[in-house]
């Protein structure tokens, strides 16, 4: 029993002996194997990084490709003499290590000019269209909004892109519409009077208006719709149509009495007294005839009217073409008629319409109606 134990002890101590032995007389080699394997891995890294690589650059489309030692893109570029700018894009890091077959793609910002929103910006951008552009901005556009170039043109440098903000308002304006005037024929009432049957007033109109504005401005105004909530209502005026019955005062005939007036002799065949003046021109406001007219200046007898010599009476009472003397106007000749001159009335003709308007009216007048022929010497 008691050999039985040692023995196994022996045994025991002698293997954990020879592991230690064997660990310490190989310690030395595991060393070394681990340092070669690092000092390995190491060259291995440096002849990779100081190996001639072919790499691809293209720049803004242009690709070439180049041979070079470095190990990073920062330092090839360098090597290469491409500088990049602030907005510039690049397609891999500039802290990136490269290795052969490796494509860098480079795309140089432009500038550009962006007019919007009430602001000019001189921009850079690497985007292809104008839409690309507004999407980088994140500029969104109404569907008023206008815009140039246009969304799909290409984007050129030193290029302008404006974007005109265009909004709409609308207005509503109340307007009144003024009544009009109807006149009607009243055979009761005497010709040159009126009357008013029916007052008139006023309708009510609403006009919409449509404001374009662009950029804050207002640049055009446009009625969009009117409607009347109210109609006008028309004043009426009679109008009368009765005749009066003509005045005449006529003297009798005159027998052998002759009458002197500016050194002229005469016999009249009648008198009129209480006779009404009034004076007229040839124009468009006493005989609605223009000078382009036809029978402008033309009287009812034929004749030329002439200033000093013409006068428009009612042939019932003095015919035309008689000669007659009014007392403080002097000697005139019946050439003429007008709608107006009735009875005991004479139109006195002159050149001017403003004489004429200035003449007025004017009553109690004697005329001496002389016949066809004209006193003598005068």
């Amino acid at each position: 029993m008691g050999n039985s134990n040692n023995e196994t002890h022996v045994k025991r101590s002698s293997s954990m002996s020879f592991a230690m032995r064997w660990k310490h007389e190989n310690l030395r080699l595991i060393i070394l194997i681990a340092t070669l394997s690092i000092a390995a891995f190491m060259c291995l890294v440096l002849l990779n990084g100081t190996s001639t690589k072919s790499v691809s650059v293209v720049v803004n489309g242009q690709e070439s490709v180049v041979k070079t030692k470095q190990s990073v893109l920062q330092r090839l570029l360098d090597e290469q003499s491409i500088k990049l700018g602030t907005f510039d894009h690049v397609s891999m890091p500039l802290s990136a290590p490269i290795k052969s077959g490796d494509k860098v793609v480079i795309q140089t910002a432009i500038p550009y000019k962006l007019v919007a929103d009430g602001k000019t910006r001189t921009l850079y951008t690497t985007s292809k269209t104008v839409s690309s552009i507004l999407a980088e901005q994140h500029i969104t556009l109404s569907a008023k909004d206008r815009i140039w170039p246009p969304l799909d043109r290409p984007v050129k440098q030193y290029m302008t892109v404006k974007i005109v903000r265009v909004s709409k308002k609308t207005s509503q304006q109340k307007v009144a519409v003024p009544y009009t005037t109807v006149k009607t024929a009243d055979a009761s009432l005497l010709k040159g009077k009126t009357a008013v049957v029916k007052e008139g007033k006023d309708g009510v109109l609403f006009k919409q208006f449509v404001h374009t504005y662009e950029d804050g401005k207002l640049v055009a105004t446009v009625l969009a719709s009117k409607k009347v909530t109210l109609n006008a209502v028309p004043k009426v005026i009679a109008v009368g149509t009765k005749k009066p019955a003509p005045v005449v005062t006529v003297a009798a005939k005159s027998s052998s009495t002759s009458i002197t007036r500016k050194g002229l002799t005469f016999k009249p065949k009648k008198v009129i007294k209480n006779v009404t003046l009034t004076a007229y021109a040839a124009g468009v406001s006493s005989t609605g005839k223009s000078k382009s007219h036809p029978q402008y200046g033309i009287t009812a007898s034929g004749t030329r009217v002439t200033e000093g010599r013409t006068i428009a009476v009612d042939p019932r009472v003095i015919p035309i073409g008689y000669w007659v003397y009014i007392e403080g106007i002097g000697y005139r000749r019946a050439e003429d008629k007008g709608g107006a001159v009735k009875g005991n009335k004479i139109d006195v003709y002159f050149d001017s319409e403003s004489t004429a308007n200035n003449f007025g009216r004017k009553s109690g007048y004697t005329v001496y109606v002389i016949g066809p022929k004209k006193p003598a010497s005068y």
